[in-house]
């Protein structure tokens, strides 16, 4: 059986549901970003008990197509830019409309519709997240997280940054308090 559970967003989220379906007496087959396959079936009750286990952790079962189709494409961008360095050479409307089997205006509509925001600047908030992170590590130059994160420039770079941040890397860098949001609250 299928689960699709929102706010899996990272590799230890993926720890946390599979140990807690195991802790559940659930036998998981595969663990992806949003989704878990299990060899049983559930039945309300035991639905009940895993919602209420994983809403502890901040987890939440999706029931509905809409919700699951939103969190597939969450998913896919927040794979896509922390964890695959953006590495897309195709552009992201073909990438989400060829993995979700879907039309990309759909898709958008859907997303927007939903989420009070667009996809493309859905993806800006993750790229400029992974900026910041990536800024915070002080390993790389501001032209290498350009290219790392697919920009075509570092004046691109930085206009985005500022256009969302209010403030240029280079200043964002120098302070001391450098918030950053988790993946899942953008």
């Amino acid at each position: 059986m299928r689960l699709y559970i929102r706010n899996m967003v990272c590799g230890r989220c993926k720890m946390v549901v599979k140990a807690e379906l195991e802790r559940l007496g659930f036998h998981p087959v595969a663990v992806a970003l949003g989704e878990v396959d299990i060899a049983e079936d559930i039945d309300p009750q035991q639905k009940e008990a895993l919602s209420g286990a994983l809403k502890s952790f901040g987890f939440e079962l999706i029931d509905d197509r809409k919700s699951r189709v939103i969190e597939r494409i969450k998913n896919l961008i927040v794979d896509l830019v922390h964890y695959k360095d953006n590495n897309l050479r195709r552009n992201l409307s073909q990438y989400l409309a060829e993995d979700l089997g879907q039309e990309y205006s759909a898709l958008s509509n859907l997303f927007s519709e939903v989420e009070g925001t667009t996809i493309e600047q859905y993806f800006i908030a993750q790229k400029i997240e992974k900026v910041k992170e990536l800024l915070m590590y002080d390993e790389l130059s501001l032209s290498e997280i350009a290219y790392q994160l697919n920009y075509s420039s570092v004046a691109h770079l930085s206009n985005q940054f500022k256009k969302i941040t209010g403030l240029s890397p280079t200043h964002f860098k120098q302070l001391k308090d450098r918030k950053r949001q988790q993946i899942e609250d953008l």
